[in-house]
């Protein structure tokens, strides 16, 4: 019998190649760290706030004093029509989610730059640190409407003739998924492009701020002109803010044909952001 004969050969229950096909996103790898990703989802939470005073309140501070200077501002200053609502609750629908979106872009647009400290040392799906970004944020999401809640069933109960919920309610689910799928495919297309381009990351604050206001958040769709308003509905968030508020509100716009555009836009942009963060994430390393 010859020396090793007996010896079975390996199994590599991972192969690291230095090429693959650009459709091959390593959806059963993601799977498979699904317990890295949780890790993820709970260093993301608990270390923005670990050495702060107020700790998480600050997800509820934060659209309460935004709401509060939308209304004082907007609303008593410059007189901007809130569709008859109470201007808290008008304020705060549009927020709730739309903090959502830009904390989701603004977290996962600097993915590569960093953990590039991670990312030199260990393998594993790239795609699992922008994805625990969008899942920590649903906990913060899920505090902030909570808060509006709180405020929508108060003025339900003593204001009932301005406020009229419908079953469009149902839709919730899907909006909450259209915005953060917005927000995370946004997100890695700028952190893709600021592994050569350094100056995407000055422009990400300023360019949030720009689309906040081309938004329906501190006015409606009704009072927007009807020259401007293709160019308002051109923005794929406008329709999920709009359905959101009709949904809780009674008030805004909701069209199906809207919401299939930006749900169409968002999914285009989703592949688009896999596909070129799959390419970056292969040499991201000798340009960060």
């Amino acid at each position: 019998m010859k020396k090793g004969a007996n010896i079975k050969h390996s199994e590599w229950d991972l192969t690291i190649k230095p090429k693959s096909k650009w459709y091959d996103f390593k959806i059963s790898e993601i799977i498979r760290y699904k317990d890295l990703l949780m890790l993820f989802v709970k260093r993301d939470f608990v270390a923005l706030y670990k050495q702060t005073i107020l700790g998480p309140l600050w997800f509820i501070l934060q659209p309460a004093v935004t709401t509060i200077t939308f209304s004082v501002i907007f609303g008593n200053l410059a007189k901007i029509s809130t569709d008859g609502l109470p201007s808290i609750l008008f304020y705060l629908s549009g927020i709730t989610l739309w903090n959502y979106f830009s904390d989701t872009l603004n977290k996962t647009s600097d993915t590569f730059t960093t953990n590039a400290h991670i990312f030199g040392k260990v393998y594993f799906p790239r795609m699992i640190v922008p994805l625990s970004v969008v899942l920590s944020n649903m906990i913060k999401l899920g505090i902030q409407f909570l808060l509006f809640l709180i405020i929508w069933i108060y003025y339900c109960i003593n204001a009932p003739e301005s406020i009229h919920p419908n079953r469009t309610l149902v839709l919730l689910p899907y909006l909450i998924l259209l915005m953060g799928i917005l927000g995370l495919s946004m997100g890695i297309i700028i952190s893709s492009l600021t592994t050569k381009y350094r100056d995407m990351k000055f422009l990400v604050s300023f360019g949030v701020q720009l689309l906040m206001y081309a938004s329906p958040i501190v006015f409606p769709l009704s009072i927007v002109p009807e020259s401007y308003k293709l160019l308002i509905l051109a923005n794929p968030i406008t329709s999920i803010i709009e359905t959101f508020k009709y949904a809780f509100l009674g008030v805004g716009v909701f069209n199906p044909y809207h919401l299939l555009y930006s749900s169409c836009f968002a999914l285009i942009l989703f592949f688009t952001g896999l596909i070129i963060f799959h390419k970056v994430e292969k040499s991201f390393m000798d340009t960060v």
